[in-house]
């Protein structure tokens, strides 16, 4: 049974607003390097990237990290990575339908701020 932490890509960078939206790929990429290096309670850490964030992150592993491309809706990619039977998931994001459909899968959630704070630790 692995802990799996699912991170709304979208959600979470788009949680503070410090420029985002004029470089998404930036913005994507900054978010990969601080979780590469963050020291969180998880066997491994999926971040779904959607639209012109994928741009900033190549698909596939890295340590502990794994960056998943939405090939159509964010939300739909990050259900089905909640989707694990015997892991136990939880999924950042701030989105309530979010929150529901991951439950529905027998994930829990966090918002974007707790795993910011997780990140400036």
């Amino acid at each position: 049974m692995a802990r799996v932490l699912v991170v709304d890509g979208a959600n979470v960078v788009g949680s503070r607003p410090d420029g985002w939206w004029k470089d998404r790929p930036g913005a994507a990429r900054r978010l990969h390097e601080r979780l590469l290096v963050a020291d969180l309670a998880y066997d491994e850490v999926v971040l779904v990237l959607e639209g012109g964030a994928k741009g900033g992150v190549r698909a596939g592993r890295d340590g502990d990290v794994r960056v998943v491309h939405a090939k159509g809706s964010g939300d739909d990619e990050i259900v089905a990575q909640a989707d694990r039977p015997g892991d136990v998931v939880t999924v950042v994001t701030a989105d309530r339908m979010l929150q529901a459909r991951a439950a529905s899968k027998g994930a829990s959630s966090l918002g974007p701020a707790w795993l910011l704070a997780e990140l400036e630790q």
